[in-house]
């Protein structure tokens, strides 16, 4: 911390408090802080450093593991555009960053943060289901992992609403209106909204858990 312009405080919510207080001593508002606690409002950082020093708050994903990451950025209240941007810069190289009010922040850890979990299962259920008609399970797989990229790709490069794209690929009394019709029977639509809600909200509790 002594020598560092930026750090990074990629800790449990838990032991902020403790990990500040130990480098408390070499903090100077010329330094940024970029915390990827999660849940950890900006101002309890702010309170613990005393001080006016910038502090940045991110909350990327596990992907960036693989350079396709998905990171939400808000700032301090002594952050400044600037701040923002060497926190941006950073995490664009292990995939996309948005910049959002911190009041958005808890929603970002329950559907991005979280999110992959969500579509392993997803994932995991379509291969699952490849096996059961015979498909090999490597495969299978292939099959809808590749499909979830392309899906995911095509979401991206063409700004259309995933509704539109859905109703692209659905040909009337063809095969996929059926399929579609089994998911909405069986409520996935309201169980993944219900999966991001709740999630955001076990957020908004983790630093009363201290």
């Amino acid at each position: 911390a002594r020598c560092a312009d930026v750090i990074l405080l990629c800790v449990k919510p838990q032991t902020v408090k403790e990990v500040i207080e130990v480098i408390r001593p070499e903090l100077n508002p010329g330094k940024l802080i970029i915390s990827i606690a999660a849940s950890v409002p900006s101002s309890y950082i702010e309170k613990l450093l005393g001080a006016e020093i910038p502090v940045v708050r991110c909350m990327p994903n596990t992907p960036c593991v693989v350079g396709c990451g998905m990171t939400g950025i808000c700032k301090g209240r002594y952050a400044d555009h600037g701040h923002l941007e060497i926190a941006k810069t950073l995490f664009e190289a292990v995939g996309k960053a948005v910049i959002v009010d911190e009041k958005h922040m808890d929603a970002v850890t329950g559907l991005s943060a979280s999110g992959p979990a969500y579509i392993y299962v997803i994932l995991e259920s379509l291969a699952e289901a490849g096996v059961k008609m015979g498909l090999p399970r490597d495969v299978a797989t292939l099959l809808a992992a590749q499909t979830a990229l392309g899906a995911s790709k095509v979401v991206l490069e063409t700004g259309h609403h995933p509704a539109l794209l859905k109703d692209a690929v659905t040909t009337p009394a063809g095969c996929t209106i059926d399929g579609l019709l089994e998911l909405e029977e069986g409520k996935l639509r309201v169980t993944l909204i219900k999966a991001v809600v709740r999630a955001a909200q076990r957020a908004k509790e983790l630093l009363m858990c201290e």
